[in-house]
């Protein structure tokens, strides 16, 4: 009896191992998987990348930014306004960690069978960095420079202005100097190839995809 309450006062000192969990049970696999776009087995299948992404940097059992930027780019100080956009999406809570069911639940939104106007309402929010509900112009011009950037592309601040300003034209279809969810989706329907990156074509199945891209995320201990 002498050993419970010393457990307790360690789990109270460590907060964040108190809150690690076992691994899922096949209930909550076939929640996730009646919930999304991936069968009981692709869920299961993604529960072992989760595992391997978790402990990239931050070895905690969650998925953290720095475990995600380590993940894409080998590399703990490169950073990627654009990846920082994708974790804030699956940050759910807002707690600056991703668990496992948001992890599956954001990655079926990029799912080939998702519907556009799922992924439309998302890549509404890949833009509005400051989550007022609207695209703002320096927010989409912010986003052009990283976009720019992850292509290995520098264009000078005219042309990004020039194209900014060639955006809002066509978009701001009131006139107010913003973009809202409306207005957005009348623009990407005559313009579908804006949802391109919201489809990753390899989650079509997981099962086969999987083994290759968890090879490839193993982190690499003379790395860290």
């Amino acid at each position: 009896m002498g050993c419970r309450p010393s457990k307790v006062a360690k789990s109270k000192l460590n907060p964040e191992k108190a809150e690690k969990k076992l691994r899922p049970g096949n209930k909550e696999f076939s929640t996730l998987a009646s919930e999304t776009q991936f069968t009981v087995n692709e869920v299961e299948s993604l529960y072992e990348l989760y595992q391997k992404l978790s402990v990239s940097v931050v070895k905690d059992g969650f998925i953290r930014k720095e475990d995600l930027h380590f993940a894409l780019f080998r590399n703990n100080n490169k950073r990627s306004i654009f990846v920082d956009r994708i974790f804030d999406l699956f940050d759910v809570n807002r707690n600056g960690r991703i668990d496992f069911g948001d992890f599956v639940r954001s990655l079926s939104v990029f799912h080939p069978k998702t519907p556009e106007a799922v992924k439309m309402k998302y890549a509404f929010k890949l833009y509005d960095l400051r989550h007022t509900g609207y695209i703002e112009r320096q927010e989409l011009k912010e986003m052009v420079i990283a976009l720019l950037g992850e292509s290995d592309l520098v264009l000078s601040d005219d042309v990004v202005e020039t194209i900014v300003d060639k955006t809002f034209v066509e978009v701001d279809a009131k006139g107010d100097g913003r973009i809202d969810i409306e207005e957005w989706e009348q623009y990407v329907t005559k313009n579908p190839s804006l949802l391109k990156n919201m489809t990753l074509p390899y989650l079509m199945d997981v099962t086969l995809a999987f083994p290759s891209f968890v090879i490839n995320t193993e982190a690499d201990e003379s790395h860290l």
